[in-house]
């Protein structure tokens, strides 16, 4: 591979308060004995992604100039948002925190060797690029017969669905609410927990998405947008016993509602009274920002309670290594079955710079995942 170059996408927030998305040319470097270069063919644009991608620039006014691998796309940035971006002004960021692709340069380990020519997926951040290189030690070999395709969300998204089951059986819960809950995680956790046996509310915002997930199979599922969502929502509590929640939403009384509806199923499953509210311990992590105002919390529901912050990668780091390969082995198992992904398009790196494509992926509508093959032609 000497002297070959490679494409990667760049994310720049400047200080007069504009992002700045490019195309840079970078040699593909030389692995180290431990290392690999894969030819990423295949990353998805997730939800977490986006953040680091348009850091919060107004994407619906982004414009271009030059053309070819020289376009440049630049959008607004509000100046409230401007000062929380503060830490990254001035430095090109790579962006993408999964993929897949073939092994194509290897190390002179043994372990690097016995990599070359496989499909294999990572999480190495940097991931919207023609090549990365990577420890050999954190690929995922997929099975014989999978694609990159099929392999480029093996990590974010599965191993979140199984980091909240893992949670829940660590914390001693037997049951999980999810909202945002028809999202492409939202339906893998759905298929996880039915496998697994695991009592599941789903928290919806249509009745659109309540389709998609009684479709799936889905027992317990809850429309906030009805007026008889709090009954609805005691209901499906009371019949799963559910005291954890992930909440994707983090702004507004959600939080605060399914707090609420645990506690009234708990007070209904109890006899006696006490003034502190039952003796139930009641959770909820927030583990994204789909409403990035104020969470709001009416204590309504005693002290036996918590709300804190989940994060995939703080969760790994909490579980251990052991634990972690057992997850990988699962998700590389099932990775056409209960972790499969389906992507609306499939688009190249320069078409991840079009305005039009930037809108269309930003909006993060129910159904809607992009994937990027920064490998597809450019010119």
């Amino acid at each position: 591979m000497a002297n070959q170059t490679g494409l990667e996408l760049r994310s720049l927030v400047k200080s007069d308060g504009e992002l700045e998305l490019s195309l840079v040319e970078l040699p593909v470097p030389t692995p180290e004995d431990d290392e690999v270069i894969v030819r990423v063919e295949a990353t998805p644009i997730n939800p977490s992604d986006l953040g680091l991608l348009l850091a919060a620039a107004d994407a619906n006014a982004a414009t271009t100039s030059g053309d070819g691998t020289q376009t440049v796309v630049t959008a607004p940035i509000a100046p409230a948002a401007l000062r929380a971006l503060a830490g990254r002004i001035g430095k090109s960021m790579a962006v993408g925190n999964e993929g897949a692709g073939v092994v194509t340069s290897a190390g002179t380990s043994p372990r690097s060797q016995a990599l070359l020519g496989k499909t294999v997926s990572i999480l190495a951040g940097g991931m919207y690029a023609q090549f990365r290189k990577c420890k050999a030690a954190d690929c995922l070999v997929l099975p014989a017969g999978t694609t990159a395709e099929d392999g480029a969300s093996a990590f974010v998204n599965p191993l979140t669905a199984l980091g909240m089951i893992e949670t829940a059986r660590m914390e001693g819960h037997k049951g999980l609410v999810h909202t945002a809950a028809a999202s492409n995680l939202g339906q893998m956790l759905n298929r996880l927990c039915r496998a697994d046996g695991i009592p599941l509310v789903n928290i919806v915002r249509s009745a659109e998405q309540v389709e998609i997930l009684r479709d799936l199979g889905a027992e317990h599922v809850v429309n906030s947008a009805q007026s008889n969502f709090r009954g609805d929502l005691f209901a499906a509590l009371e019949a799963t016993g559910a005291t954890l929640a992930f909440d994707a939403i983090g702004g507004g009384k959600l939080a605060s509602q399914i707090l609420s509806g645990m506690e009234a199923a708990a007070i209904a499953s109890t006899k006696g009274y006490s003034g502190y509210g039952s003796s139930v311990h009641k959770q909820v992590y927030i583990y994204g920002g789909l409403d990035t105002g104020p969470t709001e919390l009416t204590r309504g529901f005693g002290m036996a309670w918590g709300i804190g912050g989940w994060l995939l990668f703080n969760f790994l780091a909490k579980a251990g290594p052991e634990a972690v390969a057992r997850l990988k082995a699962r998700v590389a198992a099932e990775i056409k079955t209960t972790f499969a992904s389906r992507y609306t398009r499939t688009i190249s790196l320069m078409e991840a710079l079009d305005p039009d494509t930037i809108a269309a992926y930003s909006r993060r509508a129910t159904g809607e995942k992009f994937l990027i093959n920064p490998n597809l032609a450019v010119e």
